[in-house]
């Protein structure tokens, strides 16, 4: 097995990376560096062109995220909420990314590839936010060049290592691929395994759409908490009138002065209403019982024709009370 790569390497080598790199960065859980490790042991031993590897990799990883670039400029959240319901990590993998835009912002592609999770949903999400092209093309593609030449060099220094395990690799034959089948099917399932948790632990009521709707006419209405990112209200610059923002790690300030017994309903627009119930549970360990997330988060909220207000950039403290655009 081992041998029939390296010859497949050695004769198709400069393709079989692209591929690698092009299908990885894709979304599909087969890791490229590897391969880009191996392609630079090679280079080592003169049976490929480590210029040739690094110029391949980085334009086919530069091809996949202009791909994704292109749909998230063209479909904004609706990528993005696409991108966290597939992924292994649905309830942070944007949150991450968020946090990373707003300490970096168009920088972070710089180290992009790197981050678990970030390498995928950064492109899209620097398209959502408008990110230039020419910008997003200059900070993506030194990001990749520095992906791959950490690869290569790895392989070149340690080629004496990578060939003695590719030895061992050949000798022990199936044994080596059933090992390694083991190993990805260990990982998925503790990545799995983590999502659940984190869906029993956030599990608790929801208020639905309509039931909101018809308790804002009531006396006192819900106390409406608005604990989208500031990135996510750049991707969606509409709320529900009224609402508190805040951030969740200084959730207390949103709900100062509040009555412990007040009706509290708290939405994001992440997947499962994953920063809402987090949120929403710190709240009732304080002593805010009626605390409850929206179910479908705003999304499901405009999707109702519920009207919003438009928020502005650096949105903070309370939502305005006005005219309401139609979701």
């Amino acid at each position: 097995m081992a041998a029939q790569l390296i010859v497949l390497i050695a004769q198709y080598g400069l393709l079989l990376v692209f591929v690698a790199v092009v299908v990885e960065q894709a979304g599909v859980p087969l890791p490229a560096y590897p391969v880009l490790v191996l392609a630079g042991a090679l280079a080592a031993s003169g049976k490929i062109s480590w210029m040739g590897v690094v110029l391949v990799a980085t334009a086919g990883a530069l091809l996949a995220d202009l791909a994704w670039y292109w749909a998230g400029h063209r479909y904004g959240t609706r990528m993005m909420r696409t991108l966290c319901r597939i992924s292994l990590s649905p309830d942070s993998c944007v949150h991450r990314s968020e946090l990373h835009f707003e300490r970096w912002r168009g920088r972070s592609l710089l180290v992009a590839k790197f981050v678990p999770g970030l390498s995928m949903v950064a492109p899209p999400l620097m398209g959502a936010l408008g990110l230039r092209l020419r910008r997003f093309v200059l900070l993506d593609a030194a990001g990749a060049l520095l992906w791959v030449v950490t690869a290569v060099i790895l392989g070149y220094v340690f080629a004496p290592e990578v060939n003695t395990l590719l030895r061992v690799l050949a000798r022990t034959g199936r044994l080596a691929l059933g090992v390694v089948l083991v190993a990805l099917a260990l990982y998925m399932l503790a990545r799995w395994w983590r999502r659940w948790r984190v869906h029993v632990a956030l599990r608790m009521p929801r208020i639905t759409v309509a039931e909101l709707s018809g308790a804002l006419g009531k006396v006192p209405a819900p106390l409406l908490i608005d604990v989208r990112s500031s990135t996510s209200r750049l991707l969606e610059p509409r709320g529900i009138a009224g609402a508190r923002v805040a951030d969740v790690q200084h959730i207390d300030r949103a709900v100062a002065g509040v009555q412990p017994d007040r009706e509290l309903v708290i939405y994001c627009n992440c997947p499962n209403e994953a920063t809402s119930a987090h949120a929403a549970k710190l709240l009732q360990a304080r002593g805010y019982r009626n605390a409850r997330p929206l179910l479908g988060g705003l999304s499901a909220w405009i999707a109702a024709g519920n009207a919003t207000v438009g928020l502005s950039h650096d949105a903070g403290g309370e939502v305005p009370h006005r005219a309401g655009v139609p979701g």
